[in-house]
């Protein structure tokens, strides 16, 4: 009972929440990208929260479902095919023995998320199935690799049906300018007024140089007036401010050490949207309250972890 892929695509990893507990010893947690769309996936379909998938990033991708199961695809705005018959995203489907799905490429967004009826049951590295290329931890062979095509992933045949649909006020709109919310945490207070000034009431562009790693920016550089500090633990959302002033977000498969200046950290929901962001996307920072961002993420971590 597997999922036979027949065209991987630019980039797919095997996902679950990430690998935590070991960044005293430089390994970085990993996990979805946009965990927006990866926590709906698996709740669409009673998967426990931490179920793995296959993050897709870009497509195409093909792949044959070799049981009965039902899945879902949450994430970007894709085309989506079961046998040549266009679905949608967002909602759960089944699958019978030898159906083809297809995704292509994304028309808004960068990266789906491909979940099946009690997960892809893959072993895990470190306590998670999550991939990461650079640390060679994780994914189908335990080293981090992609998915290449031919590649067999294994699930467990599952008869339940599941028709079920994420309501459109929980669906990202593409076409929205993206704000993100800054937390004026770390050394936010040493930057000058009017570096912060610049930060939030700037535009910012996405450049081609960004991954699973960060998120390059470029716009009105920042002011830096020292750049030397200790080196400090960096938690996921970190804005890193080089010498060139131009911001840099730390993402999932992100350094877990640096000492570049860092003027805040954006929030886990915003960061969902930043993750869904191509070259060229334009950004605008806010300073976010941080009671706030947390009662939003206890309240989202009450709803996809309820039962566990």
């Amino acid at each position: 009972m597997t999922l036979h892929i027949k065209q991987a695509g630019v980039l797919s990893l095997l996902q679950d929440l990430g690998r935590y507990g070991h960044q005293d010893v430089g390994v970085t947690p990993g996990g979805p990208m946009d965990s927006h769309a990866f926590h709906w996936a698996n709740k669409l379909l009673d998967n426990p929260a931490n179920s793995a998938q296959i993050e897709i990033t870009m497509g195409p991708f093909q792949a044959h479902f070799q049981a009965e199961t039902s899945f879902s695809v949450c994430g970007a705005d894709v085309e989506l095919k079961l046998n040549g018959i266009s679905l949608s995203p967002w909602r759960s489907w089944q699958a019978q023995k030898g159906d083809l799905l297809e995704i292509g490429y994304p028309s808004k967004g960068l990266r789906s998320y491909l979940a099946v009826a009690g997960g892809f049951q893959v072993s895990e590295t470190l306590g998670s199935a999550s991939s990461v290329v650079r640390d060679q931890l994780g994914g189908l062979d335990q080293q981090g690799h992609k998915l290449s095509d031919g590649d067999v992933i294994p699930y467990q045949s599952v008869k339940r049906h599941y028709t079920r649909t994420v309501t459109t006020q929980f669906i990202p709109d593409f076409n929205k300018m993206i704000r993100l919310g800054v937390l004026p945490t770390y050394q936010f207070h040493e930057f000058s007024h009017a570096a912060r000034r610049t930060l939030f009431n700037e535009l910012y562009t996405v450049t081609p140089e960004m991954d699973r790693m960060g998120y390059r920016l470029k716009g009105k550089a920042i002011e830096v007036k020292q750049q030397n500090f200790i080196s400090e633990g960096i938690v996921l959302g970190a804005i890193q401010i080089p010498a060139n002033g131009q911001p840099i977000v730390l993402m999932r498969d992100r350094q877990t050490i640096g000492g570049y200046p860092k003027i805040g950290c954006i929030c886990q929901r915003d960061l969902n949207l930043l993750s869904q962001a191509t070259p060229g996307t334009k950004i605008q920072f806010f300073e976010q309250d941080l009671y706030q961002a947390e009662a939003e993420l206890q309240q989202t971590q009450q709803y996809f972890f309820e039962g566990e």
